[in-house]
């Protein structure tokens, strides 16, 4: 049976994560409470039982303050994200949660709350939002959809698009983008 290099990547992300918790010296509990993971799947993360999906991915790379890419190994590790850069990207604050420039790039993006009138753009490539906390406005061509926490989306940025606040509070979100030859490949199932 001929293996993939996603299959060798993923063969190594079990250990890769349990060195980098007992580096930190923390116990599976601990890692829980600071990840909101179960234990249970940390655990079999951690030995190969499960698969991890990209939203498990982007929540350990954030706790754990490496780029995402370095996290799967199909990067060496760099210097370590210890210091985050926050940059203001108009009104919303963005903070890098990957070190290599260029696409694709991985954000915790913060939007004040007011931040509240679509003013739709237009670009070249990809975008993937998941909603951490708040209630994200997204304006999709004609649709006017609100995202909760724990939501996401996925949209082609040549579509007419925004996205902010509801005008309730400010909202934190997740997002990676990329240029529209890159994608993302998410995989669900059993092993």
């Amino acid at each position: 049976m001929e293996h993939s290099p996603a299959d060798a990547l993923l063969a190594a992300l079990g250990p890769r994560l349990r060195r980098l918790r007992v580096r930190r010296g923390m116990t599976l509990a601990g890692l829980a409470e600071g990840t909101g993971i179960s234990r249970s799947t940390l655990s079999r993360l951690e030995t190969g039982g499960r698969r991890p999906d990209l939203e498990l991915l982007l929540r350990l790379a954030r706790f754990h303050r490496v780029a995402l890419d370095e996290l799967v190994g199909t990067r060496e590790p760099a210097e370590p994200l210890t210091a985050l850069d926050p940059r203001r990207v108009g009104r919303r604050t963005a903070l890098p949660l990957t070190s290599r420039p260029g696409a694709p790039s991985a954000w915790k993006v913060i939007i004040p709350v007011t931040l509240n009138e679509p003013d739709l753009r237009v670009h070249a490539g990809h975008v993937w939002l998941h909603v951490l906390s708040g209630r994200l406005r997204l304006v999709l061509g004609s649709d006017d959809l609100v995202l909760a926490s724990g939501e996401t989306a996925h949209f082609d940025t040549r579509m007419p698009h925004w996205f902010g606040s509801t005008g309730r509070r400010p909202v934190e979100i997740l997002s990676l983008s990329g240029h529209r030859d890159e994608h993302v490949r998410a995989r669900a199932g059993r092993r």
